[in-house]
């Protein structure tokens, strides 16, 4: 409150205006006056407030108000007026000041203790300065140790080393600060001026001093230029010591300018001259602030672009291009409101503004933290123990793929309640009051609630998928798993994660208020309808089902279905994916399977049917399939896999050109196959050993007729040459040209046009 009012308010009766001097320069007794003048001034209000409504007709409460660009230019025409009028006060008074016109000032202005007055208060401004500048060089190397253990510490967190240093610096900063102000307050008191005594100058200096340095500390934690390992805000140095020397000096010129300049001249020259102090240094201070964010709208704007870039969120991203572009409107709108208000109603808006600037920016810094904590904590790739990994080999992906949306629902709710409580601190929303209003209780208790469900579903998920993971290792102790148990496995673990989602679906309806009863029942009525219209759908889930119950087949299984031979990789509720000999993967479903031929059940055979000629002894050809057997059963790669002895079923056909001998063979399921070929192999190489002769087939030649029915003749040449080296160099003997005519007939072998290409 201006003491303007309280010069133009006579004391009470009798009482000299000494004692109303005595009543100001007492802290105490002054703030009991204060706080007597605000009571009246509250009940005159009242009281006027009343008058007038019973005064005013109920016609003009009903009247239409201005517009609102009325309203706007009204308001501006009343601030243009107000500056002009302080300002020519203000001339009128600097010129009473000169020519020595008591009636412009203070009636008890004396120049020469104003003077005394001054040169004590510089004094002890010097004193004070000087103590804390000392103070603070004291101070460096305990901020150099601190900005070094930040940066450089052996924490795995660098957000906490950095919170912890800044504050730890912020508290050494606060301490140097209370000892300078109380050492100002000891010199002030016994070394200059009156001894024992406090003067009001050195009070307001102090006061300001106190005020004005701790909002300087707290810039001094957000811009630290000399300390990198103490800055909260992630800027380098020189940007860094730009801005705070431009704060520090807006600050220092509207702090001490209000706080200490404007009362001092308010108490000693002239209340009308204060007025115009206080206005002119928030003119200045305006005009300053503009032109700084006017100087700097370019390159501001091409850091926050810089940001954006590097920002992985698309959210982020878009948010700070759009800062980019509008922060200096932003920032001529902030000031602007805080000018104009100061002018309107300087005691109640520079309080307000003052606790607003610094809820806003405290929030801000605050939000940036906890989203870096975010990012450092459970932003890093995490790591589990070998041991776990070992036995949940899939688990560390899962989680860590659940980090990136993690954070980005983490980041969202830091910013949307970092808005929220800005918003609050400038009155714009009222957080409380919409708390405690039933619809802000009941809104915020389903949110939770929500969140609550979604995180008991996705850890429900996490501990189940492990579960199934870990039965269907065999690293884990119990071994390799039954084909079986990993099919029922995988398809356990698909119905649970379709289970688990529509459960939490639906509670999560239920807590938002939405009624899930004629949801379940039009999913029934849906479920029929759906069961009707796609029989084959049903059909194939039915005999899905079925198949499984009987363990027909399992994954990794070689199956005959639909006539398609090849393995089982992917069994669901409703087909079956295989995999053919050729690589073909073939989609099946179980209503077009009408048999399961499964190759992979207790055993398998190897049936092989060896032919030989008619001119070789049976007995020794199957004595060399039990040799080849024996060597068979005996190999490393195969012995293991070899059921039982061989199996001879003789003979079991007289063919056109050969004698067809079958033996069977045991093996494990699914290697029958191997076990074959290996067979095959030594058989091969046995029967060659023993001169024994695999016949092939025999083919009949036929050189075609002509029209009247007789075939060419066919000129035949055999060539014999004498193994004995002596006749292979003599001319070789040739037969007589051999004329044969074939002709077209269904005849048997016993035809004498045929052939025998062997």
């Amino acid at each position: 409150m201006s003491l303007a009012h309280a010069d133009t308010s006579p004391p009470a009766a009798g009482a000299p205006y000494e004692a109303l001097v005595e009543v100001l320069e007492n802290e105490q007794t002054r703030q009991q006056l204060i706080e007597q003048l605000q009571l009246l001034a509250q009940q005159q209000g009242e009281q006027t407030s009343q008058d007038a409504k019973e005064a005013v007709p109920v016609a003009e409460h009903t009247a239409t108000r201005p517009s609102k660009t009325k309203q706007l230019a009204a308001t501006t025409r009343l601030i243009a007026t107000d500056l002009g009028a302080q300002f020519h006060s203000l001339a009128n008074v600097t010129q009473a000041m000169f020519v020595d016109d008591k009636d412009a000032l203070n009636s008890d202005f004396d120049s020469k203790e104003f003077m005394h007055a001054s040169i004590n208060l510089g004094l002890v401004i010097i004193a004070t300065w000087v103590l804390f500048w000392l103070l603070r060089r004291l101070s460096m190397p305990l901020f150099a140790r601190l900005s070094h253990w930040s940066r450089h510490g052996k924490s795995k967190t660098p957000v906490l080393r950095l919170v912890v240093g800044v504050a730890l610096a912020a508290l050494v900063d606060v301490i140097a600060i209370g000892l300078a102000y109380t050492a100002g307050g000891l010199i002030a008191t016994f070394i200059i001026g009156t001894t024992g005594e406090l003067t009001t100058q050195g009070s307001l200096f102090l006061n300001a001093f106190l005020v004005i340095e701790l909002l300087k500390a707290g810039l001094r934690v957000l811009f630290s230029s000399r300390y990198d390992g103490l800055r909260l805000l992630p800027i380098n140095a020189s940007e860094a010591r730009y801005w705070n020397r431009w704060f520090a000096l807006l600050i220092g010129l509207v702090g001490y300018g209000v706080l200490v300049v404007e009362p001092l001249v308010n108490i000693n020259m002239s209340a009308t001259l204060a007025q115009a102090v206080n206005t002119l240094v928030m003119v200045v201070a305006y005009i300053y602030a503009v032109l700084v964010i006017l100087k700097n709208r370019v390159r501001l704007r091409r850091a926050i672009r810089l940001q954006a870039e590097k920002s992985t969120m698309n959210a982020s991203q878009f948010s700070l291009i759009l800062l980019s572009r509008i922060w200096h409107w932003l920032a001529l709108a902030y000031f602007s409101t805080v000018f104009v208000l100061t002018l309107l109603s300087p005691e109640l808006a520079l309080p307000f503004v003052l606790i607003a600037t610094l809820k806003t920016l405290g929030l801000i810094v605050l939000a940036i933290l906890l989203s870096t904590l975010v990012s450092q904590t459970i932003g890093r790739h995490i790591h589990l123990s070998d041991e776990l990994r070992r036995k949940l080999p899939l688990l560390e992906p899962r989680l860590n793929s659940y980090v990136p949306t993690a954070l980005r629902f983490i980041r969202v709710l830091i910013v949307s309640m970092a808005v929220l409580l800005i918003l609050n601190a400038w009155h714009v929303v009222d957080l409380t009051a919409w708390y405690e209003s039933e619809a802000g209780g009941k809104l915020m208790s389903k949110i939770i609630a929500v969140a609550i469900i979604l995180s008991i579903s996705a850890m429900v998920w996490v501990v189940l998928a492990s579960l199934i993971e870990h039965k269907l290792n065999p690293e884990t102790g119990t071994g390799q798993p039954s084909a079986r148990t990993q099919t029922l496995l995988l398809l356990f673990r698909n119905a649970l994660a379709i289970t688990l989602a529509t459960m939490t679906f639906m509670i999560a309806l239920s807590q938002i208020g939405i009624n899930i009863g004629p949801l379940i029942a039009g999913a029934g009525v849906l479920g029929l309808a759906v069961g009707f219209g796609a029989q084959k759908l049903v059909q194939d889930i039915i005999t899905g089902i079925f198949i499984q119950i009987e363990n027909a087949m399992n994954t990794g299984d070689v199956v005959t279905l639909g006539g398609i031979t090849g393995t089982a990789e992917r069994l669901s509720i409703r087909s079956v994916g295989i995999r053919d000999l050729s690589g073909t993967y073939h989609i099946i479903p179980f209503s077009s399977v009408d048999t399961v031929s499964n190759y992979m059940r207790g055993f398998g055979f190897h049936v092989g049917e060896y032919r030989v000629a008619y001119r070789e002894n049976i007995d020794d050809a199957i004595q060399q399939l039990q040799l080849a057997y024996d060597e068979l059963a005996a190999s490393e790669a195969m012995k293991n896999e070899i059921l039982a002895p061989l199996e001879v079923s003789g003979v079991v056909a007289l063919a056109d050109s050969s004698v067809n001998i079958r033996v069977r063979i045991k093996s494990t399921p699914g290697m029958q196959w191997a076990v074959g070929r290996a067979y095959n192999r030594l058989v091969k190489q046995y029967f060659e050993q023993a001169n024994i002769e695999i016949p092939y087939p025999h083919s009949r030649v036929y050189f075609g007729e002509d029209k009247a029915g007789h075939a060419p003749a066919a000129n035949l040449r055999v060539i014999e040459q004498s193994v004995d080296s002596a006749l292979a160099q003599q001319p070789k003997r040739t037969q007589a040209p051999l004329t044969v005519k074939l002709k077209n007939n269904s005849d048997t072998d016993d035809a004498p046009n045929e052939k025998d290409d062997n």
